[in-house]
């Protein structure tokens, strides 16, 4: 039978003898699905910094949209997920949505291997990836359903977290395993990998007619390597002999209709052959086995709803739930939209701002450092929320968010001179994912204690928040993108979001925190704000929610 006939993980009895083998199962199998969701919803964002160098001729401003598309998507498709959970089922739900995404890995895994694919095309499939996000709005309320209030705090984190962790894994695995044929010739051949770097080692001084006076290599076995002809004040020509550290390097000299110098550009070339569709086809197999053990293990529950239409009841007056929808919305877009949409910038980030030094990183050997820490510090810190209450842990990681940023914007990380900075810059970000990712946690365990009075919409409230929070992506890595175009820096694009996240505190402290607060949550130590109601109350509530009289 797919749908179980008594669900009650509030009832002691029934949880110890029923409902606690059939929770942690439901939780372990949609937890290995949902990494893979999340593995593929932010593939796109690791093949993307690869694209130019098999070919691909896409500006910076078109590379940062396709890592924002599957955002994007996502938002939209947790808008529709919210709603299933309560009414379709677990298992259905679940086991379609898991397989359905081998669509866009296949799809994807051809077209990358294509130098003439349209841009417009990418975006579509971009799109398509987007339902590897879209579905979080269906697996996290399915398990705040299963599990009493308790300990939805810690079964919350630990799927969230080890969920986020398919981020990490497809940023990590994709640098290994594009660099053979692991697959074997049925994915495909090689192609051609150019990875060309413009120097920031190199200063050029130019007279007041644009004419280049003067070359001087920053670095010593540069400049010792570095041949400069002159003619009087003006240089005529500039020769890097090859050595051991400036062989691939090469000399680009922009000329005016006299013949004069006008720029000097140094450039460094490193050719070899990738696989790029294995970071595609990867996943494939393991959509296929979780969506077998989905579609065989789970069930589904019962909930009081009142079908689709009763899901919108969120919006209402009804119990204050419109106000409250609003401010869990910011407070998770807060959290884990800041979360995802740093995920997805991350690897832009790293090769727009510190890719033009000799010797830059590469954006995938550290880009998966990020989810990593905040999957795992959510997996982690879930039980301590049930214990010290969701709105605590939010005040200050929220603060926390506010000083990375500001550290980033003051400590001149985001406009750098030298490659030198590049590990102040890893450090901040890899501490704003900390924190994001801890703040997430504590979301988990206080939005189904701000909906205590009704399970289905606490439920629906984590598939709500998350679709909002799903335009992450699409969001952060737009307006980046559209700050280092536009200004040069992402200076902007952080001072922003900085504004942001002080008015997400306010809500929070207003509502959640401080003494007396409308909705307080000072965990299972503290107690709550539902804690503190007489039985008459809440039975209030919990008629008025379902429309029915006293």
């Amino acid at each position: 039978m797919s749908r179980l006939p008594r669900w009650e993980p509030e009832d002691p009895k029934f949880w110890e003898e029923t409902g606690s083998a059939i929770a942690w199962r439901t939780c372990a199998l949609t937890t290995f699905s949902l990494i893979f969701s999340f593995a593929t919803w932010f593939v796109m964002s690791a093949v993307v910094v690869r694209m130019p160098a098999i070919g691909f001729k896409f500006t910076t401003m078109e590379l940062f949209w396709l890592a924002a598309i599957p955002g994007f998507a996502s938002g939209i498709l947790r808008l529709i997920h919210s709603n299933f959970i309560p009414v379709l089922g677990t298992r259905p739900v679940v086991s379609i949505s898991t397989i359905i995404k081998v669509l866009p890995m296949v799809w994807l895994g051809f077209a990358i291997q294509d130098t003439s694919t349209p841009w417009a095309t990418f975006m579509v499939i971009g799109f398509l990836t987007g339902m590897g996000g879209g579905d979080f709005s269906s697996f996290m309320p399915s398990t705040s359903i299963f599990f009493p209030k308790r300990l939805q705090g810690l079964a919350l984190g630990i799927q969230a977290g080890l969920g986020n962790f398919g981020v990490s894994i497809v940023q990590f695995v994709a640098p290994w395993i594009i660099g053979f044929a692991a697959l074997g010739a049925i994915a495909g051949g090689p192609q051609p990998f150019t990875k060309v770097d413009v120097l920031k080692d190199i200063a050029v001084t130019k007279n007041a007619s644009g004419i280049v006076t003067d070359v001087v290599a920053k670095r010593p076995d540069l400049a010792a390597a570095t041949e400069i002809t002159r003619e009087g004040d003006v240089i005529k020509n500039v020769v890097i002999k090859e050595t051991e550290t400036t062989k691939n390097m090469k000399v680009e000299l922009k000329k005016n209709d006299a013949g004069l110098i006008t720029d000097v550009v140094v450039k460094k070339v490193v050719k070899k052959d990738i696989y790029l569709q294995n970071a595609l086809f990867i996943w494939v197999p393991f959509l296929v086995v979780a969506f077998i053990l989905c579609a065989i293990f789970l069930r589904s529950v019962t909930v009081p709803a009142r079908g689709f239409k009763g899901q919108f009841e969120i919006l209402s007056s009804l119990n204050r739930a419109r106000t409250h929808t609003w401010n869990c919305t910011i407070t998770y877009i807060c959290s884990f939209g800041s979360f995802s949409g740093y995920a997805a910038a991350f690897p832009m980030m790293i090769k727009t701002i510190y890719g033009g030094f000799d010797g830059a990183p590469d954006p995938l050997a550290y880009a998966f450092l990020g989810p990593l820490i905040g999957g795992l510090v959510r997996a982690l810190t879930g039980g301590i929320f049930d214990k010290i209450g969701g709105s605590k842990g939010m005040h200050w990681t929220t603060l926390g968010q506010i000083a990375g940023c500001l550290a980033l914007v003051f400590g001149g990380f985001l406009t750098p001179t030298s490659l030198d900075q590049f590990q102040g810059f890893l450090y901040i970000m890899l501490f704003i994912f900390l924190m994001t990712g801890t703040n997430n946690a504590a979301t988990f365990r206080q939005y189904p204690i701000v909906f205590a009075y009704s399970p289905a919409k606490g439920a629906q409230m984590l598939g709500w928040t998350g679709a909002w929070a799903a335009f992450g992506p699409f969001i952060w890595t737009s307006l980046i993108g559209a700050s280092i175009t536009n200004t040069g820096s992402a200076i902007t694009f952080f001072v922003g979001v900085s504004i942001f996240y002080a008015y997400s505190f306010f809500i929070n402290w207003w509502y959640y925190t401080r003494e007396g607060a409308e909705r307080f949550d000072y965990g299972n130590s503290g107690g709550t704000w539902w804690d503190k109601l007489s039985d008459k109350e809440k039975e209030h509530m919990k008629h008025v929610d379902l429309h029915q009289p006293d």
